[in-house]
């Protein structure tokens, strides 16, 4: 085998569930001393230190401030942007890294502290820890919101993702049922990992039945069915090349190889989607994925599907053409709603958890999602190297539909949601249209009235009139 094969030789996860908990760069330290100690690897050793984003704190440099816990000097150092995409990058840069040559250990870490977070804000308390950027730096994001998003409130994942949802055309009670369904494997799977944030058994009526509990986050959306970002959790991975694991003495089953990974792109705003449904960049990213790893979706033995909200696993198993009730399951750590999704860094824990399942033999595919389903990477790990990996290059984008700030007339519904209160109560709607003469507006819904009717049946495809103010369009119906 050439020396330079990349293989995952390292891996730690951790979950506070004590609150307040240690700040992130604790938990970073903690993670990678423990995966570099199963690396059987010292600190010093490492050419590469690379850190998920954080949104719980910012420091003034990361990556030094946890290379000097670590008595590393890396030569490589790398900061991540915001997006569910972002572990992926990192990994396979650092493969790539070392099937190069160019170096021969990297370590790549993330956390959050959100729980820790919420709970000084409950106590009415300040945040104090180390080493704050000042000043503090732009938000960490790639490109911000489209104008038009800004205007009409729509840039929470838990609106835009909704909005993609309705547009599947599926009818409002067997969109809930399905949800359930397809959720309720996750919670048995989280009940038994060590490692997830909530570890209890649900079914499927207690996900997707609203009450004081499990308050529609953005409908159709209940609480217990959405990605739980507010958590006290860490992963570090450490990889090396497998002339350096052979010297280290690090056992074969201990390595997990990356035989194909891809990345690619759909528009990065939901209503300049061509397809507000579906995703053609995800099913070319999965396929390319599998076609240098080369191997086929029957070849795996375990998946892990980004899951923070139902609509991404939904696209994804059609562009896999997976049974979404698949007998292998669509997680092997519970998911987003169960395991835990620490914002940015979900993906450091599905691939751990990926490589300890691995350890048996077989293959696994791990997928990531980033931004409002617009950034996609699927990994297939094998305990069995080969393949040919792949760049961070996009492996296809879509033209996107024009977007028009402000409309007058009629127009046609192609996606929506209400948002709600925390207290339960619907506050406004979020439409996306489609207009006569070709692009794609949003508008508010403000009546009650027509609020109720939008939870009660499926609007995509209602024809409505918008008005505007020259900022906000209403719709009216």
């Amino acid at each position: 085998m050439d020396p330079r094969t990349p293989c995952l030789v390292g891996a730690a996860q951790l979950t506070v569930r004590d609150q307040p908990g240690p700040e992130p760069l604790l938990l970073w330290e903690t993670v990678a001393r423990q995966a570099l100690a199963e690396a059987r690897l010292g600190g010093a050793r490492l050419d590469s230190v690379q850190i998920v984003y954080t949104d719980s704190w910012q420091y003034d440099d990361p990556v030094a401030r946890l290379a000097e816990r670590l008595g590393a000097a890396p030569r490589h150092r790398a900061y991540s942007r915001v997006g569910g995409t972002a572990p992926h990058l990192l990994i396979g840069e650092a493969a790539g890294r070392i099937a190069a040559g160019e170096m021969d250990a990297a370590l790549v870490v993330g956390a959050e502290a959100l729980a820790t977070r919420r709970a000084y804000r409950k106590a009415g308390e300040h945040v104090t820890w180390s080493h704050p950027a000042d000043p503090k730096p732009p938000y960490g994001w790639e490109r911000g919101p489209h104008q038009a998003e800004l205007a009409h409130e729509l840039f929470l994942p838990v609106h835009t993702y909704a909005i993609m949802e309705t547009a599947r055309r599926e009818g409002i009670a067997e969109e809930r049922a399905s949800r359930g369904e397809l959720f309720a494997p996750f919670t048995e799977v989280a009940a038994v990992n060590p490692h997830a944030w909530h570890r209890a058994v649900l079914s499927s009526d207690e996900l997707v039945t609203p009450g004081p509990g499990n308050r529609f986050v953005g409908w159709p959306y209940t609480k217990k069915t959405v990605a739980v970002m507010e958590v006290d959790q860490a992963a570090a991975l450490v990889l090396v090349g497998t002339g350096l694991a052979d010297r280290l003495g690090v056992p074969r089953d201990q390595r997990t190889y990356l035989r194909g990974w891809a990345y690619a792109e759909d528009t990065w705003e939901v209503a300049a989607r061509p397809s507000l449904g579906s995703s053609v960049a995800l099913g070319a990213a999965a396929g390319a994925a599998f076609s240098r790893a080369g191997l086929s979706l029957d070849d795996m033995v375990a998946l892990d599907l980004y899951s923070c909200f139902a609509v991404a696993l939904r696209m994804a198993c059609d562009a896999l053409k997976l049974d979404p009730l698949d007998r292998r399951g669509l997680t092997v750590t519970g998911g987003l709603p169960y395991a835990g999704g620490p914002a940015s860094g979900y993906v450091l824990h599905s691939t751990a958890t990926m490589a300890g399942v691995l350890r048996d033999g077989g293959h696994g595919l791990v997928s990531g999602v980033g931004m409002h389903l617009t950034k996609h990477a699927y990994a297939v790990w094998s305990s069995v190297p080969g393949g040919t990996r792949g760049t961070a290059e996009p492996v296809h984008t879509a033209p996107p539909v024009p977007i028009v700030p402000v409309h007058e007339g009629a127009a046609t519904v192609a996606g929506y949601t209400v948002a709600h209160e925390r207290d339960g109560s619907p506050s406004k709607g979020l439409l996306v249209v489609d207009l006569p003469e070709g692009g794609r507006a949003h508008a508010w819904v403000r009546q009650a009235d027509l609020l109720a009717d939008a939870m009660d049946r499926q609007l995509v495809g209602q024809a409505v009139r918008l008005t505007t103010d020259g900022k906000v369009n209403t719709a009216v119906w």
